[in-house]
C-alpha cells in the first residue's frame, strides 16, 4: 500500500503541468495584490496596503514638503511588522502547513472584508489625518501582511505578489534569456514571469475602474479569489514551499 502510494505521488509529480497549473496561484493574487493597493492609494490619500516602501517615501516627502497623513503612513511600519511577527508564529505553532495556509488565506479574506465595510462605513474620506484613514488603511495593510508572510514561508516558490520591483527585471531576464535560446524551459519562464506582471497590471487597472464605479463595494470582488485559494489549501491542492 505505501509502495502504491508513493509511486502514485512520484507519477504526479512527474506529470506534466500547462500554463494555467503553472500560473494559476500567483495569476490570482498578483491581480488582488495590484486592485487593494491601487484603491487603498486613491481612496486614502496615497496609503500603500499592500507594502511599506511607497508608505516609507511619502512619509518622507510630506515630512519635507509638509502635508497632512504623516503619522498615519509611518503607523503602518510597526502595524506591518507586527502583523508578520504574529503570523509567522502562527505558522510555527501549526504542524499542518496546507492547512495553516488555509487560514492564512481565509484570514486575509476576513480583513479585506473588514477593509471594505470600514471604507463603505467612513466615506467621504476628507481628512487625510483622520483616524478612520488610519483604521481602514490598517485593515487592508493587515491582510496584505498576512500574504506578505504567507509569501516569504509557505509559498515563497511563488514571486512575490504584492509588489513588482523583482518580478519586472525578472521578466525582462526570461525575455533575453527566451530570445537567445527558445527552449521550452525558457518559454515557459517567460510565460510565468508574464503573466505576474500582467496579473498585477490587470488587477491595478481593473481595481481603480471598479473603485471609480463601486467605490469600496468593489473590494468584494477581489475577496472572491483569496476565499477560493483558502479553500484550495485546505484541500491539498496547493503546493507547499520546503
Amino acid at each position: 500500500m505505501q509502495n502504491h502510494v508513493s509511486i502514485q505521488e512520484e507519477s504526479s509529480a512527474e506529470a506534466p503541468k500547462g500554463f494555467w497549473n503553472d500560473c494559476r496561484d500567483s495569476i490570482f493574487l498578483t491581480i488582488v495584490g495590484g486592485a487593494i493597493d491601487t484603491i487603498g492609494y486613491i481612496a486614502l490619500f496615497g496609503f500603500f496596503t499592500a507594502h511599506v516602501t511607497g508608505n516609507l517615501v511619502l512619509a518622507g516627502a510630506a515630512w519635507v514638503k509638509g502635508g497632512a497623513g504623516i503619522w498615519i503612513k509611518l503607523a503602518a511600519i510597526p502595524l506591518f511588522i507586527l502583523t508578520v511577527v504574529i503570523t509567522k508564529f502562527f505558522i510555527d505553532l501549526h504542524p499542518h502547513k496546507h492547512r495553516i495556509l488555509g487560514y492564512l488565506f481565509l484570514g486575509e479574506a476576513i480583513f479585506l472584508t473588514a477593509f471594505m465595510f470600514a471604507g463603505i462605513f467612513f466615506e467621504p474620506f476628507n481628512d487625510p489625518s483622520a483616524m478612520s484613514v488610519a483604521i481602514t488603511g490598517g485593515l487592508g495593510l493587515i491582510a496584505l501582511a498576512i500574504r506578505n508572510t504567507s509569501s516569504k514561508t509557505l509559498i515563497k516558490h511563488i514571486s512575490p505578489s504584492t509588489m513588482m520591483t523583482g518580478n519586472t527585471p525578472q521578466l525582462a531576464i526570461d525575455l533575453s534569456n527566451f530570445i537567445r535560446n527558445r527552449s521550452e524551459e525558457h518559454q515557459r519562464a517567460l510565460f510565468k514571469s508574464f503573466s505576474i506582471v500582467m496579473g498585477f497590471v490587470i488587477g491595478a487597472f481593473l481595481g481603480a475602474y471598479l473603485y471609480v464605479k463601486l467605490d469600496f463595494w468593489s473590494v468584494g470582488f477581489f475577496i472572491l479569489p483569496i476565499l477560493y485559494l483558502s479553500i484550495l489549501a485546505f484541500a491539498q491542492k496547493m503546493k507547499i514551499s520546503k
